[in-house]
């Protein structure tokens, strides 16, 4: 088994409030389409607030290169993705002290939305104290459900170097992106969703002399799943361009939530011999209000059980990988009953679905 010790995040300095970006996507695409008028609703039924970008409000109106947008990526991925690390490692919330960078065996770092030759975790790396002999993961493409693929990874790793330690580091930069001449729908449903965030969650093996660095109790990992549905690469992902990465969103993943993510579900109850009675909350990726809907209904759980996916939603939106990280955060925040279970989920491109059972100790 392993043990979550600790998260930490990073976040964007440009916080715009939901009304700002609306009036936004006003003046940038009314004028080339009429038909974006009749999308604009999405922006407040929503229900996200406020989200945090590495760039500016002025910077949606330009038009950018590729190159411009990926080295922008590269500066704000390493930036970001630092100040989670170092929040994670020094975290008073859930350590009474601070786990050294020397400490780490390995490091996880899980992208999307730009791409970078070394990956971004060799300048991590470079930029704090590891040691030479790190074991480096890094995961691109993963997007929504990179995240809880993630923890799944670190936590198998940990099950068979139970002495070990494994950081979980999440980084996407969604608003560089943007595709200002993009009329599709997507792209628009995009606009109204997606934020800038980065998350990082340290993994402890059950054997390892950290464990007595934390404060709280750790949460347990207890048991992983991965289900992966044949023929559906168009369900979400990117269209490479010339001026970038267009997002593909399709219409269709709340049904597929109530079909092929309850049929994970299910099986994934039965094996671990769960009623939906016997979870206390779900720590679910939030990919948008009617994906939370539609997976209440497949659970008949309260909203209550979900409400930290709700609440990331309003305040970031969604940040493709990095959301779970961040909810997760919010749950182990809360005063949790010992011996309560949650399930961890996620959904992303493949069209695949994460699920992670968790106990709290």
């Amino acid at each position: 088994m392993s043990y979550i010790g600790s998260t930490g995040i990073g976040i964007p300095a440009n916080e715009i409030r939901q009304e700002e970006i609306t009036e936004l996507v006003k003046d940038i695409f009314i004028g080339s389409s009429r038909h974006v008028t009749k999308l604009l609703p999405v922006f407040k039924n929503a229900e996200v607030t406020s989200r945090q970008f590495v760039v500016n409000k002025e910077w949606f109106r330009s038009e950018h290169s590729f190159k411009e947008r990926n080295d922008l990526y590269k500066t704000h991925a390493i930036t970001t993705s630092l100040e989670a690390v170092d929040h994670c490692l020094t975290n008073k919330e859930f350590l009474d002290k601070e786990i050294s960078y020397q400490a780490i065996d390995m490091l996880v770092f899980v992208s999307s939305t730009g791409i970078a030759t070394p990956s971004v975790d060799t300048y991590l790396f470079n930029q704090r104290n590891f040691r030479d002999n790190i074991i480096r993961m890094p995961l691109w493409g993963l997007g929504c459900a990179g995240g809880a693929i993630a923890l799944s990874r670190a936590h198998e790793w940990l099950k068979a170097n139970p002495d070990k330690t494994a950081l979980v580091v999440c980084c996407e930069l969604c608003s560089l992106t943007f595709q200002k001449n993009d009329l599709k729908k997507s792209n628009i449903i995009g606009s109204a969703l997606f934020g800038d965030g980065t998350a990082a969650a340290l993994l402890i093996g059950e054997e390892s002399p950290y464990i007595n660095y934390l404060k709280k109790k750790p949460v347990k990992v207890a048991d992983t799943s991965s289900k992966t549905k044949k023929q559906s690469t168009d369900v979400m992902g990117w269209d490479v361009t010339d001026k970038g990465l267009e997002v593909i969103f399709s219409k269709s993943i709340p049904l597929l939530v109530d079909s092929f993510w309850r049929e994970h579900c299910n099986a994934f109850f039965q094996s671990q011999d769960l009623q939906e009675e016997d979870i206390h909350s779900y720590i679910a990726h939030p990919g948008g209000k009617k994906v939370l809907e539609a997976m209440e209904n497949v659970l008949r759980t309260s909203k209550n059980k979900l409400k930290h996916s709700y609440n990331i939603l309003r305040k970031h939106g969604n940040m493709s990988s990095a959301t779970v990280l961040y909810v997760l955060m919010a749950a182990m925040k809360e005063g949790n009953p010992t011996g309560g279970k949650s399930v961890l989920s996620a959904l992303g491109p493949g069209f695949s679905s994460e699920l992670l059972l968790l106990e709290w100790t």
